[in-house]
């Protein structure tokens, strides 16, 4: 449970004025003059701040004499809780991926707003949720099975063709995940940027390594059983492309990547790139957008855990007092790219 001590009074507020959903549940907002309290995101009109204050949950309101909002019945969050809960531990223990209708029907919601609420908790939807409890399995089951086949089963696929249709998401070919990128070819190169020597490595779909300061031994150290090949070619293009979105920060869309992580990782560094250039976002504010404002440290880490700096912008994310906070590369590097992004 989060303590009044945990809440960060400003956080909190912002959430209020956007009406973020992602931080119900988190707090409660009591309005002193009205004596009620309200979801972070009840639509009713801001009543003015110094009206207000900020509660671990609904209990902790009405100790201190509030009722709750009839508006926006924040003490019902506790029954979307369980029912998320409930849909993920249904994901969990089927052998097929549930449909929606059936989830929803379970939890005693309409399709549309239940595959909204779990979006909402969890960062992604219940399909890609179940995609990758799969995927997470089947990387576990490749590292210790004795053959892909029995690893497919054991991640729970039907038939190989459901975990082949949706392998791309792996990065790798399953036999190569299995060996730790033993089989894959990966091209790299280092070139002089104006922020100091940049390394790109790349498979067939996309960069998997984009870092300053590293050379060829780094890259061998976390790709050790990859062949390694100075690239050339095609790779040539690529490489063109990602130097100019160092230089000239801004949307990096259209460069193909080739990074995997956990579904949370995956959900933080979606919500990086959703960043527009130019803005930043606090790690608190990341968290919360994927559904877990109280992962703000393990928002921190996924961050951290990035294979593609500026391609998935992680720089764009600061404290929540406005510093930089950490980065890899080093501060310099992110205040500068920081500062190329300004409009």
């Amino acid at each position: 449970m989060t303590t009044p001590e945990a809440l960060d009074p400003q956080a909190c507020w912002q959430a209020v004025l956007a009406r973020d959903r992602a931080w119900d549940g988190v707090f409660v907002t009591g309005v002193l003059t009205t004596g009620i309290y309200c979801r972070p995101s009840c639509p009713a009109r801001h009543p003015a701040r110094g009206n207000v204050r900020f509660f671990a949950d609904g209990a902790a309101a009405q100790e201190a004499g509030l009722r709750a909002c009839l508006r926006c019945r924040p003490d019902d969050l506790a029954r979307d809780a369980a029912a998320v809960a409930g849909a993920i531990a249904m994901i969990k223990e089927a052998e097929e991926a549930p449909a929606l209708a059936q989830l929803a029907a379970q939890a005693g919601y309409s399709p549309a707003h239940f595959q909204k609420l779990f979006t909402r908790h969890t960062g992604l939807s219940p399909a890609a949720y179940a995609r990758a409890l799969r995927q997470r399995r089947m990387g576990d089951a490749l590292a210790g099975a004795g053959s892909v086949t029995e690893a497919i089963h054991a991640a729970g696929y039907g038939a190989p063709s459901r975990f082949y249709a949706e392998s791309a998401r792996l990065g790798m070919a399953p036999s190569a995940w299995r060996n730790g990128g033993a089989g894959v070819t990966i091209r790299w190169a280092q070139v002089a940027t104006s922020l100091g020597p940049m390394l790109v490595a790349a498979t067939d779909k996309g960069v998997c390594r984009l870092s300053f300061g590293e050379g060829e031994a780094a890259l061998r150290a976390r790709f050790p059983k990859a062949d390694l090949v100075p690239g050339s070619g095609e790779f040539a293009a690529l490489l063109d492309a990602v130097v100019d979105a160092v230089e000239v920060p801004g949307r990096a869309d259209h460069i193909p990547l080739d990074v995997a992580g956990t579904a949370f990782q995956e959900a933080v560094w979606r919500q990086l790139q959703a960043i527009p250039p130019g803005e930043t976002r606090s790690y608190a504010q990341i968290a919360a957008a994927v559904g877990k404002p109280g992962a703000v440290r393990a928002t921190g880490s996924a961050n951290g855990a990035n294979h593609v700096s500026v391609l998935i912008p992680c720089h764009r994310v600061v404290r929540s007092d406005g510093s930089l906070g950490g980065y890899a590369w080093g501060l310099e590097i992110k205040r500068e790219l920081l500062e190329r992004e300004r409009p």
